[in-house]
């Protein structure tokens, strides 16, 4: 039964009643009932309200006032200050973009020359966000790809408000550090001079022997280990500006991502070419080389939207039980994971599906990505394997049934238009936001209808709930007891059904907070 069936028609309900009184007569308007935007709006505060009575931290309190992401109160991200992170070839600059940004991004490998282009990220620091650009390293005489690398690093340069010009302090000053030193002055733009690789205390003196380049206090900085790096955000948001003065240079949105994941031989480059209508390398690896799956720019022929595509390495088991090549084809596909909106999980129909199905599609749930499951080879199916495929999917992903389904063929191109629609759904619902005052609200109606089950003689109560954060939509109840995982299930199926979270997972968190003591 729907949520629409099971809502009462009464007083405290989202029902408008409207009277008719005459029609299209002007004298005789209609009068609409109560507006059930306000009903909602009235519990929400009373519900903060209550919250009063509970022990909160400054967390709490944060997060309640905030009430949940909303798009009047997204900052304009073109507008963002920019910080250009620069340097010589293999001094730590991508480690230490990581470091900042908190997560694995940027690639890094201990052989120089890995970043090539300018790559944008964002970031904050003590409640500051700004835009962090990583770049290539930046050599003396460079030529072929060499030189595009840094002709990029100078561009990058003239696209920031503030430049970290990073140092390798075990190392020292090298001629290509002084050439670097002089670009910048010429650029005046406030430099913030970071000395890497000082990862202990005993590493300090060779940090200070950098005041020689001129740009005043050199800040040591471990990126491997985060020693430091407090301080050297610290002088750099003494510097930065409240708003960019390159607008616009680094444009948010843009294409979506989308991995395409999967065991070897499902098909995952076979679609890949076929959505673009003609064969691509995809994927060109040099050996000896440890890179990321390269992105490739699709124009789909059917809506002539662009996308950005992600062929990946089929994975074969479990990452700590692969080696050599394996190893490192895992840990690229996981980058690539990482860095898509949305993952398109390939699964061979003429193949019963194997725990490595199971696997990858987890690892998809799990780095909270937008998911959408495609059969391939369906004209390999018949009636018999169409009949036991329905039963592994019943049995086998019992708990994804939330992902949309596409059976494709990517040899053939059997209903591979399919698969657009799906990856819109998906990623509309991966960026969803709820109202505060609407999700109070239908939870409210939920518990009247099926509240918590009793355990040792108490029933926890739901005090308040609001939407933390979107891609994925991660959801926070404050409550007065434990909220059993079943219980959890049934309110993320609920907010499926009502909220329409077609193909992302939802994350459900539970505060349990205890009421203030009456002294």
């Amino acid at each position: 039964m729907s949520t629409d069936e099971q809502q009462p028609v009464g007083p405290g309900t989202d029902e408008v009643e409207v009277v008719w009184t005459g029609g299209d007569d002007p004298d005789h308007p209609v009068r609409p009932g109560p507006d059930p935007t306000e009903d909602d709006e009235q519990l929400e505060n009373a519900l903060r309200a209550g919250l009063e009575e509970f022990e909160l931290s400054d967390e709490d309190r944060d997060l309640v006032e905030r009430g949940g992401p909303g798009e009047g109160d997204e900052e304009d991200e073109e507008s963002r200050p920019v910080v250009a992170v620069v340097g010589r070839p293999n001094v730590g600059k991508s480690s230490l973009v990581n470091r900042i940004i908190g997560r694995r991004e940027a690639v890094v490998e201990d052989v120089p020359g890995v970043t090539r282009d300018r790559v944008a990220y964002d970031a904050d620091w003590a409640g500051r966000r700004f835009t962090l650009v990583d770049t290539g390293g930046w050599e003396v005489d460079a030529t072929g790809i060499h030189l595009r690398v840094a002709e990029q690093a100078e561009v990058a340069v003239q696209l920031a408000d503030v430049v970290i010009f990073v140092v390798d302090a075990t190392v020292g000053a090298t001629d290509t550090d002084e050439q670097v030193v002089r670009l910048l002055r010429r650029s005046r733009k406030p430099v913030v001079l970071v000395a890497n690789k000082v990862d202990d205390q005993r590493m300090e003196g060779e940090a200070a022997s950098l005041w020689s380049l001129g740009l005043g206090q050199p800040w040591p900085v471990s990126a491997l280990h985060g020693r430091g790096s407090g301080d050297a955000l610290d002088a750099v948001l003494d510097v930065l500006p409240d708003t960019s003065s390159v607008f616009g240079a680094y444009q948010r949105g843009g294409p979506r991502r989308v991995a395409l994941l999967g065991r070897p031989n499902v098909g995952k480059s076979s679609l890949l070419n076929k959505l673009a209508g003609e064969e691509r390398v995809v994927v060109d690896e040099v050996a000896g080389t440890t890179r990321d799956p390269v992105d490739e720019l699709i124009q789909l022929a059917d809506s002539g939207k662009v996308w950005r595509f992600v062929d990946t390495a089929g994975i074969r088991r479990r990452v700590h039980q692969t080696r050599g090549a394996d190893f490192y084809a895992s840990l690229r596909t996981q980058t690539a994971l990482e860095k898509a909106e949305v993952a398109v999980v390939l699964i061979d129909v003429s193949e019963p599906i194997a725990e490595q199905d199971i696997r990858v599609v987890q690892q998809v749930v799990d780095a909270g990505r937008a998911l959408v499951i495609a059969y391939n080879k369906w004209d390999l199916m018949d009636e018999e394997r169409q009949y036991y495929l329905e039963r592994e999917i019943e049995r086998e992903l019992v708990q994804i049934q939330w992902a949309p389904r596409v059976n494709i063929s990517a040899a053939t191109g059997r209903h591979v238009a399919r698969l657009e629609p799906a990856l819109e759904l998906a990623l509309a619902s991966w960026d969803r936001r709820v109202p505060t005052s609407r999700l109070n609200a239908f939870l409210g109606e939920v518990v009247a209808g099926h509240p918590h089950p009793v355990r040792s003689g108490k029933q926890p109560r739901i005090l308040f709930a609001t939407q933390a954060d979107t891609r994925p939509p991660r959801f926070v109840l404050f409550a007065s007891g434990f909220i059993e995982a079943g219980y959890r299930r049934f309110l993320e199926r609920r907010l499926r059904e009502e909220f329409g979270f077609e193909g992302t997972p939802i994350e459900i968190s539970v505060r349990v907070r205890e009421r203030r003591s009456r002294r």
